[in-house]
């Protein structure tokens, strides 16, 4: 009987060590890069061990003119507390801020 106890409290150690962190407070970077090109915009990109990611790229629209306006696109991803996966697409231009997603209501 010691002898089963000692194994399944040992596994429970075990199990507790191989458990992930809390994610979102000791996530580390695992991929990170950036460009920005000048007045033309930018572009970056970066996913954390918690399983976030973005992506981001701007361009400038109109340059020199009354209308100029810079458009950016880009798509984030998590892991939500219930475990799913959320990705979100968005175009953030002259005519918003426009996020797509499937669990964003049409």
């Amino acid at each position: 009987m010691k002898m089963l106890l000692g194994a399944i409290a040992l596994t429970l150690v075990i199990s507790a060590f191989a458990a992930p962190l809390d994610d979102s407070r000791n996530a580390e970077i695992l991929r990170y890069s950036s460009e920005n090109i000048g007045i033309d915009g930018y572009r970056f990109e970066f996913a954390t061990s918690d399983g976030t990611s973005r992506t981001e790229e701007a361009e400038l629209r109109n340059p020199g003119t009354d209308n100029e306006a810079i458009a950016v696109r880009g798509s984030y991803s998590y892991t939500g507390p219930d475990g799913t996966v959320y990705v979100i697409n968005y175009v953030a231009d002259e005519n918003g801020f426009q996020p797509e997603g499937a669990h964003i209501p049409k």
